[in-house]
């Protein structure tokens, strides 16, 4: 039997018009391809699962409690309680293990819609002298038609059981929302994400939306700033250049804030924070627009901060953590960072652990829990030297613990 080879182009060229035509049309709305939902959905198991990684540490992971709704974020007391938001508008304790039925009370209003709602909770450095608690949120200021929300914080003091004397100390102003993930640097300041997705505001350095911000304790702005005093700039913004940021961390050892951001249809990213710096979004990026062309077409610009981590295709990366504990010790030093699907794929959620040289630089990836399939909000390492994961589900969200398994 003869096999023949088209090199000609005419050939080439009807070969090419032939592909096309076999590829498939997927429905789009508002711009964006509808999800796919071939994957099943994968109910959490009640007991305690065991994996082998690729370090050789074998892990147990296991549920501390589930049934929260779309749970967005935790932190721990000092007598080891925990607290969790729900991005419909509660706070939530858990203690030894358990979770109190009752939503803690001296929150602000929150506005949920969407993937707005409550977010972030945030101890202050001093909390064990001062027992201030933070949250960032949606808030109305406007009924509409349409209804317009902006970001903001606000801090209330813990007296045991809930929040008094809370009020706001921040707002963004009326349209700049997205995910607000907070931190407090070494430096004593908050820092806070807004959301950058929709036109070119994160450029703009007189606008809030897709920035980080730096800001006292109480919601003013430090004088040390890098935009303050100058005209056409916002005296809170500390970088621009963001998309949609659900990553905040401090570098244990160097102290630099780390921040992480959804690309569109990859493009996810991670950074090193610096005063003043521009992170490239909308006019730098890894990724294509959700209908298929490429966002850019550029990957990198002279004034632009380059990413040290990047995923293409994106995994929806949500929460950031550095492990420093001894409990895990093949981990120690590594990054972790949840993703809430893979490749725009529902059902396809895991954790991503990164491994760095002494100089920051990228070594090798793993993907966790991936036969799980759960979306993945948050992770945490706990006072206990062990990791929580968050899982995000709008009836069934869980956070899990990650232990060695001998």
């Amino acid at each position: 039997m003869k096999i023949s080879v088209c090199l000609a182009l005419p050939c080439v060229a009807l070969l090419l018009a032939a592909g096309a035509n076999a590829q498939q049309k997927v429905p789009f709305r508002n711009d964006i391809p509808v999800a796919p939902s071939g994957i099943p959905a994968v109910a959490l198991p009640d007991a305690p699962l065991v994996y082998d990684t690729a370090e050789g540490q074998k892990i147990r992971v296991s549920i501390v409690v589930r049934g929260l709704a779309n749970p967005w974020s935790l932190t721990w007391l000092p007598d080891g309680s925990m607290l969790v938001t729900e991005r419909p508008g509660r706070l939530r304790v858990i203690r030894k293990g358990v979770l109190d039925p009752r939503p803690i009370e001296g929150l602000p209003a929150t506005h949920a819609a969407g993937l707005n709602g409550l977010m972030e909770v945030a101890l202050h450095p001093q909390f064990a002298s001062n027992s201030l608690v933070y949250v960032s949120y949606a808030k109305q200021v406007s009924a509409g038609p349409p209804v317009v929300t902006t970001l903001a914080v606000a801090r209330g003091r813990w007296n045991g059981s809930a929040l008094v004397d809370t009020k706001e100390i921040f707002s963004a102003g009326a349209g700049v929302n997205g995910p607000a993930r907070m931190t407090f640097g070494r430096d004593g300041m908050l820092y806070v994400t807004t959301g950058g997705v929709n036109g070119p505001d994160a450029q703009d350095a007189n606008s809030l939306a897709g920035k980080v911000l730096r800001l006292k304790d109480d919601g003013t702005v430090p004088a040390d700033n890098p935009f303050a005093g100058k005209a056409s700039h916002r005296a809170e913004v500390y970088t621009i250049g963001h998309r949609s940021s659900l990553g905040l961390a401090v570098h244990p050892g160097t102290g630099q804030v780390w921040q992480h951001e959804n690309g569109p249809n990859g493009g996810d990213e991670i950074n090193i924070l610096k005063p003043g710096g521009n992170y490239g979004w909308p006019i730098v990026s890894f990724g294509r627009t959700y209908p298929g062309p490429w966002q850019s077409d550029q990957f990198s610009r002279a004034g632009i901060e380059a990413p040290i981590v990047f995923w293409v295709p994106s995994i929806a990366a949500s929460g950031l953590a550095f492990y420093t504990g001894d409990r895990l010790p093949k981990w120690k030093g590594d990054v972790f960072v949840g993703g809430l699907r893979t490749g725009e794929v529902p059902g396809t959620g895991h954790l991503e652990r990164v491994l760095f040289n002494e100089n920051m630089e990228e070594l090798r990836r793993e993907s966790l829990l991936v036969p799980l399939r759960q979306r993945i909000r948050d992770v945490r390492q706990g006072p206990d030297g062990l990791l929580y994961v968050v899982t995000d589900s709008p009836t069934d969200g869980a956070i899990l613990r990650i232990e060695p398994a001998e």
